[in-house]
């Protein structure tokens, strides 16, 4: 009987542990390109490009705030922005906008999107762009 209670602890624990972790992942959320650009209708969403200054000059998603993710003031940067508002993040592929997602999380930011892919999918995908010559 103690061998089944045991069980049943294990069990239950795995379940409320994996029931955390999914309402942890829930606050990021990997967007398409098609899902970013219904996004950026709506006003109160922050879009954020993490790439560094030089290449947001060269080339970034219209209606974008840099906010260099490398750069030594970028929580001073990123403490400008609102909590409580969509945050809307983008960078070259997609892997630096992932750890920048994981610091705005526990900033405590409220709903975090990542656009999958970053600018290279966007512009395979054919969606406008903002060039700087």
């Amino acid at each position: 009987m103690q061998k089944i209670n045991q069980i049943i602890l294990l069990f239950s624990t795995m379940l409320i542990f994996n029931s955390c972790l999914n309402q942890q992942k829930g606050d990021i959320q990997l967007v398409s390109p098609e899902e970013m650009q219904e996004l950026q209708k709506d006003r109160s969403v922050q879009m954020v490009d993490v790439r560094s200054a030089e290449a947001h000059a060269i080339e970034s998603i219209p209606n974008s705030q840099n906010i260099d993710f490398n750069s030594p003031n970028f929580d001073e940067e990123v403490s400008k922005l609102d909590k409580n508002k969509p945050v809307l993040l983008y960078c070259g592929s997609g892997g630096t906008s992932a750890k920048c997602s994981a610091k705005l999380k526990d900033a405590g930011f409220k709903k975090i999107y990542e656009l999958e892919g970053g600018i290279s999918r966007w512009k395979y995908e054919g969606f406008d762009l903002e060039t700087k010559s």
